[in-house]
Formats: structure tokens, C-alpha cells, sequence
């Protein structure tokens, strides 16, 4: 039975995720934190994060990983699957009807009208990540006294170097790492 829900729920996020891997965060959050608790807030941004620096799509590598996480390999193969098996199906229609129908002013249309729909679940999921990366994934209280101040400062620094250095996104992320290991290593000896 969780093979089913695994590959149904991913199913769903393909069949949905409009715009690319950062829409397909809100529809992932749904699916395997709201509906089916099978991961918590905080593993959530962990899953992001995870799916950001390993290769590959956003939402298959966190189909990847839930299902891992879930049910095994078998688990990540079928959630995989229900992820990708729309998007081929989708983009094997809609390039036979491309092809034939691209001047059609409907059409041209239609994708002008979903751009700004497709920015907004970008923006949703972006303000969800950050508020549970700054909150640590208490999503109920938002006071000064429970902020992460560490993660508020890598995400300045980090936002500073890619807008303002145009800094490699790897190294930046690569760099947070090693900073956050080397403080936490650190951390005992200064107290």
C-alpha cells in the first residue's frame, strides 16, 4: 500500500509542478509533510537542501529521497517513477502540439497567463524554506527569541555573493558547509 500512495503522490507533484523544480516545492511540502507526515518541517528544508547539491531535478531527488526514506530502494524507484512518468508523457504531447499550433495567438497566450502563476509558487516556496531555515522549522512562533541567527547570517552572506560577487552557487554552498563544520567543531573549545 505505501508503494501506491508513494507513487500516487508523486504522480500528482509531476503531474502539477508547473515551472520547474522551486514550484514543485509547495506541492512536495503538501504531499509528504502536510498530508502524509512522512517527513517532518525541518527534514523538509533538509530534503531541499539535499536535492540543491546532489545532481539531478529538484523533485526527483526528493521523490528519491522520500521514497528512501519511506519504503527503501523499492520506495525511491516507484516515488521516482509517479515523478517523471507525467513530465514524459506531458512533454511528448505538448511537443507534437508545439510543433504544429506555435503561432496560434491562444496558445501564446495561455503560456504568457501562467508565468506570473508560476512566479508565485516559486515565491511560496521560497518564503516557506526560508522561514523554516530561520525559525528552525517552528512554523508557529515567529519571535526574535527562537530565530537562528547562524542561518540568518549565512543566508545574507550567501545572498550577498551571488547577487552582488556572482560567486559560484557550489562554492557558496560548499563554503556554508565548511564554515557550519567548522564552527560546530570549534563551538566545544571556545566555551
Amino acid at each position: 500500500m505505501i508503494y501506491l500512495q508513494l507513487f500516487l503522490s508523486f504522480l500528482q507533484i509531476g503531474a502539477f509542478s508547473f515551472g520547474g523544480g522551486y514550484a514543485a516545492m509547495p506541492l512536495i511540502e503538501e504531499q509528504v509533510v502536510t498530508l502524509h507526515n512522512w517527513i517532518s518541517s525541518a527534514e523538509f528544508v533538509d530534503l531541499v537542501t539535499i536535492s540543491q547539491m546532489t545532481p539531478g531535478p529538484i523533485a526527483v531527488n526528493a521523490a528519491t529521497f522520500v521514497g528512501t526514506r519511506i519504503a527503501g530502494l523499492p520506495g525511491a524507484l516507484v516515488a521516482t517513477l509517479g515523478c517523471v512518468l507525467p513530465s514524459c508523457i506531458l512533454v511528448t504531447v505538448l511537443a507534437m502540439l508545439y510543433a504544429r499550433y506555435r503561432t496560434l495567438s491562444l496558445l501564446q497566450g495561455t503560456l504568457q497567463a501562467l508565468r506570473p502563476a508560476v512566479v508565485a509558487m516559486i515565491a511560496s516556496a521560497g518564503l516557506s524554506i526560508l522561514l523554516s531555515s530561520f525559525f528552525g522549522g517552528d512554523m508557529v512562533l515567529f519571535t526574535m527569541t527562537n530565530v537562528d541567527v547562524r542561518a540568518v547570517i549565512y543566508f545574507a552572506v550567501s545572498l550577498y555573493f551571488l547577487q552582488r560577487r556572482h560567486v559560484n552557487p557550489i562554492l557558496v554552498m560548499s563554503l556554508c558547509g565548511v564554515t557550519e563544520v567548522a564552527v560546530t567543531l570549534l563551538q566545544p573549545l571556545l566555551t
